[in-house]
């Protein structure tokens, strides 16, 4: 397979991967991940992961990732949208209440934002994946918006990926909150602005690439900035024919184990 979009002489750039359904699934390694990234990473690539998922700091994915992959993975090349959260948020906008779970809080309080369990007093609401929310939670955080707190999603993935199957991911929580709140969230996460500049901000000369499985998130991303978008069948997309042509990746890839063969 040969390299189209590096040119002799270039820069080795840029690889960006999404995590869920391209370097893992659930608990388990896309095989061939773990030889590709090394093979990057050899070859001078910068090597980032960014990922939608807000249940974890960057502390404990770069760890997970680490252990997953028998790699050194560092915070630094590690983007979640609850980063891009943190990055939107002013001081107005605290105390924040938060549906989400403790890495979501972790990354906001880390940044600076006072976190809340007083819907009365806060000012705006930040929402990702919960896994035990409930209708109580919802309550609580509808009483927050019809109080005038701003609403930010981390994401609006309806589903994730996992071995057996997809099942519900932080946009099924969001459309709740939207629907009870009689608003609509700003969204952090993939392919929105904030995640866009916070990976951005991280990359090196060179160019991009930016592989993964989900069109309307990470390849929207790649197209929205002209990066090279590149599609791995192995999580949420298996037909590449089903793409929108807005998302159309310029390639398609049965797996990560695929990705150095094509940028070095």
């Amino acid at each position: 397979m040969t390299a189209p979009f590096l040119q002799p002489g270039s820069e080795v750039g840029n690889v960006v991967f999404d995590i869920d359904g391209v370097v893992r699934l659930g608990e388990t390694v896309v095989p061939g991940a773990p030889g590709a990234i090394q093979q990057l990473s050899e070859a001078g690539c910068r090597v980032l992961f960014a990922t939608n998922n807000a249940t974890k700091t960057t502390i404990e994915v770069a760890g997970f990732l680490t252990s997953m992959l028998g790699l050194p993975i560092s915070p630094g090349s590690v983007v979640t949208s609850a980063v891009a959260a943190a990055m939107m948020l002013d001081p107005a906008d605290r105390p924040v209440f938060v549906v989400g779970e403790p890495g979501l809080v972790a990354t906001l309080e880390g940044d600076g934002h006072e976190v809340t369990g007083d819907p009365t007093e806060a000012r705006s609401v930040v929402a990702g994946l919960d896994r035990q929310f409930d209708y109580d939670r919802l309550t609580t955080a509808m009483v927050a918006i019809h109080g005038g707190a701003r609403l930010i999603a981390t994401n609006t993935d309806a589903t994730f990926p996992t071995p057996t199957g997809e099942v519900p991911g932080a946009g099924a929580i969001i459309a709740a909150l939207e629907t009870a709140g009689g608003i609509t969230a700003e969204v952090a996460g993939k392919p929105h602005a904030p995640m866009t500049a916070a990976v951005a901000a991280r990359l090196e000369p060179g160019p991009v690439w930016v592989v993964g499985d989900r069109p309307e998130t990470d390849l929207a991303m790649a197209r929205s900035e002209g990066w090279t978008a590149v599609l791995v069948l192995t999580g949420i997309t298996r037909d590449p024919e089903s793409i929108p042509a807005e998302h159309t990746p310029h390639v398609v890839l049965e797996s990560i184990a695929d990705v150095a063969d094509l940028v070095l």
